[in-house]
């Protein structure tokens, strides 16, 4: 919460794999897991947070070593539509050291394995695991399995992690 200079609203966290996150719309709709450990706060409640306003966007990442590395990204403008605009992510104005990778979902609506909204023929949420605002499946997968062994189905942001390791740590934020 005193990252950056504090203020933040964590709406998503990844540090253990004992939440799943391979889910259906409706739970990333309304949310799951539990706040002191893995969580998604909810599709609903992240529009509704982001509808108010100037809102910045900070992803926190950790990938395994050895080294560890930690990365970040800031994104200055940050919001998530409603839900009839099946919850499109709008990014931009990025800073850090973890790459760019998110911008390439900008415009992208939300999929899950029962809802696809991405623009391949297939639904990238059953190869990831995982739901997102999927556009061609990759760069950025922060809701796939826990440290998978199987490249491309973990937690991903391609810039850090690559496509065969999966992240050990995630945090989603906003203020």
């Amino acid at each position: 919460m005193d990252t950056d200079g504090g203020g933040w609203t964590v709406f998503q966290r990844r540090v253990d794999g004992s939440v799943n996150f391979d889910r259906l719309w409706t739970d990333y709709k309304s949310g799951f897991g539990n706040a002191t450990t893995e969580y998604w706060l909810g599709l609903d409640n992240i529009h509704k947070l982001t509808s108010q306003g100037n809102v910045t966007l900070r992803v926190d990442l950790i990938a395994p070593g050895p080294p560890q590395r930690s990365a970040f990204a800031v994104y200055s403008k940050f919001t998530v539509g409603n839900e009839s605009s099946k919850y499109i992510l709008t990014v931009a104005r990025y800073s850090g050291n973890a790459g760019d990778d998110l911008y390439k979902h900008n415009g992208m609506k939300f999929t899950t394995t029962d809802n696809d909204n991405d623009v391949l023929s297939g639904n990238c949420a059953f190869p990831a695991h995982g739901a997102f605002w999927f556009k061609d499946c990759h760069p950025v997968n922060l809701n796939g399995l826990y440290v998978s062994a199987i490249p491309w189905t973990g937690i991903i942001w391609v810039s850090v992690s690559g496509g065969s390791v999966s992240l050990t740590y995630t945090e989603m934020k906003l203020r």
